[in-house]
């Protein structure tokens, strides 16, 4: 049953069919004592209850009496590495010794450990991994997901990475939106070691043209001593010539002037930005590239926390997203995201609230039909445990949500 009704319900959301900007991230509208009416999946009232419209066929309805709890948009996780072969435990403990993520992957671990993992794997085992790691996303709030190929980094592995995705989301009753991004340029494998150039034209003349039409997004890895900025702006250049919309991996390890590319080339987003410079804030700002921040990756690599206010005080939009990945961050945990971006990178949960619903929406291009609860947009929709919103961070690192409802669906309900 996709047609349903929420009552008694404290009601928050951001608003609008774009990305929230500066000081629109913290401005929430908050409804007590609220309603929302869902039809075939498409909210169609949110207001105060007593002027909600009267219902003729209420028997098709499913009604849910929030309780006075808070009811807010379904969680955005905008970034993602969802799909890949084994685990690196291994680096992780090297890592905790004082290992960094680019020496381990010098020495052949990193992106490439996965790489050799994946190509191994069959498409019904990706299938299967992926689900187990949706599972828990959905018990979490989180109603959509971004998945990323990119550890296959040659045509076939990425093909089938791509073909995991897309059984995953035409899945009949899948809990999650799924959205697709092509990642080939992710790292140089070994095969082209020394020849990045090569590979970016053998990405450009042979997998550009194979993938067209299976990912929504093309992604790479701009960063020094991977894929530097001109190679970064010829691969991009020639994504966007076939018909993908652009992301950027940006300034993570160094400051090498990739969120200034992603503006000059007009990406839907910019994420990661450890280490961004002042003029990449303003120049994302000004272009309007939503700065999609991933603290949990900063938290596991021990490294500084994304500037979020300096974007936000620069009139910019951030996104927040887990990047769970089987290297630099292996959690895919909401509510420590939360934790991490109001306690350490200096947000507001109002704006923390934005960043997860309506602006990771536009981080993936779907903001006007998801990411707040206004009538006409599809259905996806979290109660917490408590009245107050405010609970999120204060509960550090702990589950709150109650109820998830995806696309007018429940689809998780936790004890």
């Amino acid at each position: 049953m996709n047609s349903l009704i929420i009552k008694n319900a404290t009601i928050s959301t951001p608003t609008g069919n774009s990305a929230r900007k500066g000081a629109e991230m913290a401005a929430l509208k908050t409804i007590p004592n609220g309603a929302i009416v869902v039809d075939n999946g498409i909210i169609t009232y949110v207001g105060p209850q007593d002027s909600m419209p009267q219902i003729s066929d209420s028997e098709r309805y499913n009604v849910i009496d929030a309780g006075g709890r808070a009811v807010l948009p379904g969680f955005v996780d905008s970034h993602t590495h969802l799909i890949f072969g084994g685990y690196r435990p291994d680096e992780f403990e090297w890592r905790l010794k004082g290992d960094s993520y680019m020496s381990i992957m010098e020495r052949g671990g990193g992106i490439q450990s996965t790489v050799n993992a994946t190509r191994t794997e069959d498409v019904n085992s990706l299938v299967d991994k992926a689900q187990w790691f949706i599972n828990r996303m959905s018990a979490m709030g989180i109603t959509t997901v971004e998945a990323k190929s990119g550890y296959g980094l040659d045509t076939a592995t990425e093909l089938k990475m791509l073909e995991a995705i897309d059984r995953l989301a035409t899945t009949p009753g899948q809990k999650l939106r799924i959205i697709s991004t092509f990642l080939g340029a992710h790292a140089v494998p070994k095969e082209y070691k020394g020849r990045t150039g090569e590979y970016v034209d053998m990405m450009i003349k042979e997998m550009l043209p194979a993938v067209k039409g299976k990912a929504k997004f093309c992604d790479i890895f701009t960063e020094k001593n991977v894929f530097e900025i001109e190679d970064s702006r010829r691969f991009l250049k020639a994504a966007r010539e076939a018909g993908f919309q652009l992301k950027l991996h940006a300034d993570e390890i160094v400051t090498l002037g990739g969120a200034e590319l992603a503006a000059e080339l007009g990406a839907v987003s910019a994420d990661h930005l450890l280490h961004v410079s002042d003029k990449g804030v303003a120049d994302m700002a000004k272009a309007g590239v939503v700065a999609t921040l991933l603290p949990l990756t900063a938290f596991t690599l021990k490294e500084p926390y994304a500037p979020a206010r300096k974007f936000i005080d620069n009139g910019a939009a951030v996104a927040l997203a887990t990047d769970l990945n089987p290297g630099s961050c292996f959690s895919g945990s909401i509510p420590l995201t939360i934790a991490l971006a109001c306690i350490y990178m200096g947000m507001s949960i109002e704006e923390t609230i934005t960043a997860l619903t309506l602006n990771g929406a536009a981080a993936l291009d779907i903001a006007q039909s998801t990411g707040s609860l206004e009538p006409g947009k599809e259905a996806d929709i979290i109660i917490l445990n408590y009245e107050n919103y405010r609970m999120l961070p204060y509960y550090v690192g702990m589950n709150c949500v109650s109820t998830v409802i995806s696309r007018g669906t429940v689809v998780a309900q936790n004890d």
